[in-house]
């Protein structure tokens, strides 16, 4: 992985851009973990980051504690871990682990593609863990994509990239569409609860109302809570609260805009609003947790996932 820190501020959480190395200009890069280690000091490994291009990991031997937008992760050989552009990343010892990483901008995939593989999807599980034929179609197609990225040169080079894109695609359309294991019940989201994320996704900085969202939608509030109860597990109210919530430590972890400033941005009346908000689901304030943040390490317990400030992961 050949990324470069774009900020000198030691106390700022680096975003980091893909560059490939020499000879590489597909916007793909397939490495092991052995090879990680090789090129990338532990140090650069150990502090929080925040990448602009994609990231597939996968184990094969031992295990591996990752974050990933401040919660955190167990991986055991078989997990998949997709981290998408913007989330804030961090990796554990990766001394401990054997497997397979797979790094990709976005703009390698064409649209359609793109979509169908569901790549913006915010919503996406971090990890997944691909059981009887998945696992083998996916170990299959990540082991093609390997191959064929350490055969540069037995190809034309246009011949060679379009390979790895296609092969690129069908690893992610697998990871996108595992299928449902049988006696386990996994039902599509229903319409309503997908109009209300993407709602949501679009107008969080706007409104935090349950009501505003369904007058939006043309729905009833209580049609609201009813399908994200069912479908996410939670309260509406809740579902917006957290992507709220997440944002704002985004933006704390990220960057150095004041916590007005990012009241501001995330549309609070008043900055003493936002930090109250903030307090009561985070469990610290708004600078407590800037401050706690940027001294992350990865501390979850195995099989456990937990939120980079202690408290339990959603």
């Amino acid at each position: 992985m050949m990324a470069k820190n774009r900020h000198d501020a030691p106390r700022e959480i680096p975003e980091l851009p893909f560059a490939a190395p020499a000879g590489t200009p597909a916007g793909v890069e397939v490495m092991s973990l052995a090879e990680l280690r090789r090129r990338v000091p532990a140090q650069s490994l150990a502090g929080p980051q925040r990448p602009d291009f994609h990231h597939l990991l996968t184990l094969t031997e031992g295990d591996l504690r990752q974050v990933v937008d401040f919660s955190g992760y167990a991986l055991r050989p078989g997990d998949w871990l997709w981290a998408r552009p913007g989330q804030v990343h961090q990796w554990g010892d990766v001394t401990r682990a054997e497997g397979t990483l797979v790094l990709f901008r976005q703009d390698v995939l064409d649209a359609a593609t793109a979509t169908a593989a569901r790549v913006d999807d915010p919503h996406a599980p971090v990890v997944t863990t691909p059981v009887t034929a998945d696992a083998e179609a996916v170990t299959m197609a990540a082991e093609h994509l390997s191959s064929e990225f350490q055969a540069l040169g037995h190809l034309p080079l246009e011949v060679h990239i379009a390979a790895l894109r296609h092969l690129l695609a069908v690893l992610l359309l697998r990871l996108a569409h595992l299928t449902v294991p049988a006696g386990d019940s996994a039902p599509d989201p229903d319409e309503t609860y997908l109009r209300f994320r993407d709602a949501v996704e679009q107008h969080f900085t706007d409104t935090r109302r349950v009501e505003d969202y369904a007058r939006m939608l043309g729905y009833s509030g209580r049609t609201l809570a009813r399908a994200t109860l069912a479908n996410a597990g939670l309260s509406a109210k809740e579902f917006i609260d957290r992507r709220v919530v997440l944002e704002a430590k985004r933006l704390l972890a990220h960057g150095e805009e004041t916590a007005a400033q990012i009241s501001d941005h995330l549309g609070f009346v008043t900055a003493s609003q936002f930090s109250k908000y903030f307090a009561q689901r985070a469990g610290r304030s708004p600078i407590e947790f800037r401050r706690a943040v940027r001294g992350l390490t990865v501390s979850a317990p195995d099989g456990a996932q937990r939120s980079a400030d202690g408290t339990p992961g959603g």
